[in-house]
């Protein structure tokens, strides 16, 4: 009989081939779909793609829209939810002004932003904003940005980034997305052997699209609503759907059952530095300019969650 250890190993190499080999029924679609993988380029992703029938347009988050003119736009200081159109799929459908009025009655989107404990939350906002992320978090990562080259730190991003791969293949697949699974599995192969164990992003030089799907994304995918909104201490905003997704994220680091906990740890706290440091300067923008910035943060978040759901 194997020893406990052993059991662990064997069920965590087991769960591994079994993401990777369900990752790969969706290979031979995601190759077909990107017509000019074959055309390996290292020049990185085109810019410039024009917007196509179809596609969603969605105004920025008001509190955050316009940095040099801070808006206060809403009802009792709540920010009010973009309107999102969506491109009519033929120029000749309709009269053009009945398509328009008809887009923004049925693309209005409704942000609920459901936050029974608004008085925790915010007492716990300011403590996050104002005293770790003041005091510690962001002078660590203000001294590693200045001590730690710029493609350094972003080989560490390409790197953890790489190792979150079974998390992406598994909601993939739960979402009945293969070709975004098989585009995973793509990416690990690629920058997990040329790019020297993911210090490179040699897929995103492949053009091979990234699909960055979730445990919190699937729930809500399922119906699961979103919850009250939460902020946990030394954690960025959730709500509770998104907190037990994280939880169930977390299992899925294989790292996690094969090295101890406080290397575990350390590897969290690195990428939270690591991922700080490269956005200094955005964060300082954002402080600056959003007069509300816990309203403006909870807006914006809740935004995105629903837009990633709806994708």
């Amino acid at each position: 009989m194997p020893h406990g250890p052993s059991k662990v190993l064997a069920w965590l190499v087991g769960v591994v081939l079994s993401v990777v080999i369900a990752g790969w029924a969706g290979v031979p679609s995601a190759i077909a779909d990107q017509s000019d993988f074959s055309d390996f380029s290292m020049n990185g992703p085109h810019v410039g793609t024009p917007v196509g029938a179809g596609d969603l347009v969605a105004a920025p988050p008001p509190a955050i829209a316009h940095p040099s003119r801070p808006s206060t736009a809403g009802v009792a200081g709540k920010p009010v939810a973009p309107v999102v159109l969506r491109l009519a799929e033929s120029p000749r459908e309709s009269d053009p002004a009945d398509r328009i009025d008809m887009t923004l009655r049925k693309g209005q989107e409704e942000i609920e932003e459901y936050d029974p404990w608004e008085p925790y939350n915010e007492k716990m906002f300011s403590f996050n904003h104002d005293v770790f992320d003041r005091f510690a978090l962001k002078p660590v990562a203000t001294a590693w940005d200045t001590i730690v080259p710029d493609a350094v730190q972003r080989s560490l991003g390409n790197v953890f980034e790489n190792l979150s791969m079974p998390r992406r293949v598994v909601n993939n697949l739960l979402q009945l997305k293969f070709k975004g699974a098989g585009y995973e599995v793509i990416r690990f192969l690629l920058n997990s052997t040329i790019g020297i164990g993911g210090i490179f992003d040699i897929a995103k030089a492949a053009e091979v699209p990234n699909s960055d799907e979730d445990t919190g994304q699937t729930l809500g995918v399922y119906g699961v609503g979103p919850g009250p909104y939460l902020i946990l201490p030394f954690l960025p905003p959730l709500t509770v759907r998104d907190g037990i997704g994280l939880a169930a994220d977390m299992a899925m680091d294989p790292l996690s059952y094969v090295i101890p906990f406080a290397a575990t740890a350390g590897k969290t706290a690195g990428k939270t530095v690591n991922d700080r440091s490269q956005n200094l300067e955005l964060f300082e923008s954002v402080e600056e300019n959003v007069i509300d910035l816990y309203s403006g943060v909870r807006n914006a978040y809740l935004q995105r969650r629903q837009k990633a759901v709806q994708e």
